[in-house]
């Protein structure tokens, strides 16, 4: 029985060591389950959308003030990404994994449910029928559709940087969520105003509050 009892008490202590492994890492890093990681590979798959929006409505030689905020978009998120991806690498850890999106939120302010958004899917992430649409628009009709899936998509980096901010202390990953929630706020009013001057509107909000 004491051989027993010794036996499970070790079980006991490995089983948290792996968790304890996973959370953290080595050496205090992020681990593999952790919220650290979950954000920098979701935020990096986010971002890289972003983009992908950005040189499509840039290809169809929109208002200046599209092209610019586009150009911005680009450059802001393209640097961003390589650091989500930088840390990871710095961390020790694979770009992907086999866990579900989000994951890293479930149980906080995303849950899997949250208005507008799909369990196990990053919210305000455009469509495959969304982003052919944007492909097809021209002119009026193509800065109208960017400006209101881009409104979403920036609800939805919003709200999985409230997320982490909610979840984390490590500095560099809280400093670049709030640059996120700062800059994408900013850029929703702003893309707000240029929809409201082309007479149209954004898609329903998707944040929770």
């Amino acid at each position: 029985m004491p051989a027993r009892k010794s036996l499970l008490a070790f079980g006991g202590v490995l089983v948290l060591a792996v968790a304890a492994f996973l959370l953290f890492g080595r050496g205090g890093t992020p681990g593999d389950t952790s919220p650290e990681a979950g954000f920098a590979r979701d935020m990096a798959t986010h971002h890289a959308q972003a983009v992908d929006m950005s040189f499509k409505i840039r290809d169809k030689r929109p208002a200046p003030e599209i092209d610019n905020l586009a150009f911005d978009i680009i450059n802001t998120q393209a640097n961003q990404r390589g650091m989500f991806l930088g840390w990871l690498q710095q961390w020790e850890l694979t770009q992907s994994t086999d866990q579900p999106t989000m994951t890293w939120m479930r149980g906080h302010a995303h849950g899997g449910a949250a208005p507008g958004a799909t369990p196990g899917v990053m919210p305000g992430l455009a469509s495959q029928d969304e982003l052919t649409k944007l492909r097809q628009a021209q002119g009026k009709d193509a800065e109208v559709l960017f400006l209101q899936l881009m409104i979403r998509h920036h609800e939805g980096g919003v709200e999985m940087a409230e997320g982490l901010l909610k979840l984390s202390t490590r500095a560099e990953v809280v400093n670049m969520a709030q640059k996120i929630v700062s800059t994408q706020t900013g850029e929703i009013k702003l893309m707000t105003d240029l929809l409201e001057k082309r007479g149209a509107r954004p898609y329903p909000s998707i944040l929770t509050s």
